[in-house]
């Protein structure tokens, strides 16, 4: 990215600034401690300069928004030409609170709906489960059964919104409650957009909700992709999620790499199922849509 002739250039200018303004500086006024770290303990240096990015690849570390690394974006104006979806995280104890709380949000400028569930869900059990005294609706809106999640949407425009639901046992059930929920009201499932977090290797590593062991779950979770390939192309059939690893204790360089290691391990399992580029499931979309 620079040329050598500058790079040298530049540490000369850093050695002099070392030498006749950084060490009279340190005289005056010592700093406080001898290393600098962040909140994960990684060192921060006194200062950077291009010699820093000497290896750095401006096509291949950075690129153009909306193209491969796609580090400086999906969108090529990003949200220039279109606002970001705003959600509110949502959940109150009944499908019929609930059902009341996003209609509210939704008249109030929300452009899609982000949906809470109460801890019962996440583990799968019933609302009158006897494992479930005690914990319905908390922290979300609990939902048992398909006329739950009928209730929940009810008179909401499951077609012209988008739903994210933060669901990752028993993800595939949600969904496909979600699912019939709209078509009974005669809404086709090609035209349903929105995320479920369906993301099981974390709870694992931090949150804990899990149902089924790992190989199991991660085939469930290849069922959810695979069928959203082929049958809902407006749909994000997994959402890879790092913040609760975080909030579990670990460091961002830890979270980094748990949640890169999980999707890796989704891509592995999909290929592995033959949902390569240009096989198995992308094939099939294409000729549905």
């Amino acid at each position: 990215m620079f040329d050598a002739e500058r790079l040298e250039a530049i540490r000369r200018a850093a050695e002099a600034w070392e030498r006749d303004v950084l060490a009279p500086g340190l005289q005056r006024a010592p700093e406080r401690r001898d290393e600098f770290v962040t909140v994960s303990g990684m060192p921060v240096a006194r200062l950077y300069t291009p010699l820093d990015l000497k290896d750095h690849d401006y096509l291949r570390d950075l690129g153009f928004p909306g193209a491969f690394p796609f580090t400086r974006g999906l969108h090529p104006t990003m949200y220039r030409g279109q606002l970001w979806t705003m959600r509110m995280f949502a959940g109150y104890g009944t499908a019929e609170e609930s059902n009341a709380r996003y209609k509210f949000l939704l008249e109030h400028g929300e452009t899609g709906l982000s949906v809470a569930f109460d801890f019962p869900t996440l583990y799968g059990y019933d609302t009158d489960d006897p494992e479930a005294e005690g914990e319905f609706g908390k922290c979300g809106v609990a939902v048992s059964s398909l006329a739950d999640m009928e209730t929940l949407f009810d008179g909401i425009p499951v077609d012209r919104i988008t739903t994210s639901m933060t669901i990752n046992g028993p993800a595939a059930v949600i969904w496909a409650m979600y699912i019939v929920a709209a078509e009974r009201r005669g809404i086709p499932m090609q035209l349903l957009g929105g995320t479920i977090q369906n993301d099981i290797l974390k709870e694992y590593i931090a949150q804990k909700s899990w149902i089924f062991p790992p190989r199991p779950s991660l085939r469930l979770i290849v069922d959810t992709i695979e069928f959203g390939a082929q049958h809902l192309p407006r749909w994000n059939t997994i959402s890879i999620s790092g913040y609760h690893i975080r909030e579990a204790g670990a460091t961002a360089a830890q979270e980094l790499a748990y949640t890169l290691a999980d999707g890796f391990t989704y891509v592995e399992a999909c290929l592995q199922r033959g949902l390569g580029l240009g096989g198995g499931g992308h094939e099939q979309r294409g000729q549905e849509e």
